[in-house]
This record gives C-alpha cells, structure tokens and sequence, in this order.
C-alpha cells in the first residue's frame, strides 16, 4: 500500500512539473515588463514610414509581422537590456525578432522571418509618444 501511494505521488509530482514549465517560460522577458505602457512609434530604417501601436506588457514589440498572436515563442536570449524571441506561428510562417533597451520609453529592433509565405527583414527605433489612442 505505502509503495502504491509513492508511485502514485512520484507521477502525480512530475505531471504537475510539466505543468509548472510553460508558467515559468511566461514569467521570463522582465526586461519588457520594464517598458513604459502607452502609444508607441515604430520607424523602420528603409523609411517605409511609421506604424503605431499600443505597448501594455511590451511582448507586442516581439511579432510586428505577425499581430495576431497565436505564435508559439522560444526564448532565446534574456537579459537586463535585450531579449531575443524565436517564434513560429503554425500556417503563417516565423520569425526571429531582437530588441535593445536604450530606456523604458526607447528600444532598438531586428526582426527577421517569413509573413504570409514571403521573407521580411527589418530595423527599427521604437519610441513611447504618449498614452494609447
């Protein structure tokens, strides 16, 4: 009986452990959750003008070839001023995106990857402009 109950709580811990994982995965990125929420500008060096949007954990700086945000992501570097995410959104392509934190109301972009069965590379300044329109 008492060897029955050890299996059972030795499975029952390593089940709960794999779920504990992808907890852990999703606390990481800290240095996003440093920015300033708020309406941010994003100017992408080739000059192909100016996108808007609204920064509330940051992660949306990640994937600004792919906005909707069903994309598996694996991390691959996360420190106090730069993260870098590998991400692959099933049917819709992947990408690869770094970003440099100069303060927490600018940061540096390099994203690369393929959108919609084509292949995309940029560099961008982003920039907080105020609050969320």
């Amino acid at each position: 009986m008492a060897r029955k109950r050890a299996v059972l709580i030795a499975v029952l811990g390593a089940s709960l452990a794999t779920l504990a994982a992808p907890v852990v995965a999703q606390v990481s990125l800290a240095m996003l959750d440093s920015l300033e929420n708020g309406g941010w500008e994003v100017r992408f060096r080739d000059g192909s003008g100016v996108r808007k949007i609204c920064v509330r954990t940051g992660r949306e700086l990640i994937q600004l070839r792919h906005p909707e945000g069903d994309c598996n992501r694996f991390v691959i570097e996360d420190k106090a001023d730069t993260v870098t995410v590998q991400y692959t959104c099933r049917g819709n392509g992947y990408g690869r995106t770094h970003i440099r934190k100069e303060s927490s109301s600018l940061v540096q972009l390099d994203s690369q990857g393929i959108a919609g069965g084509k292949p995309f590379q940029f560099t961008a300044e982003a920039r907080r402009t105020g609050t969320c329109n």
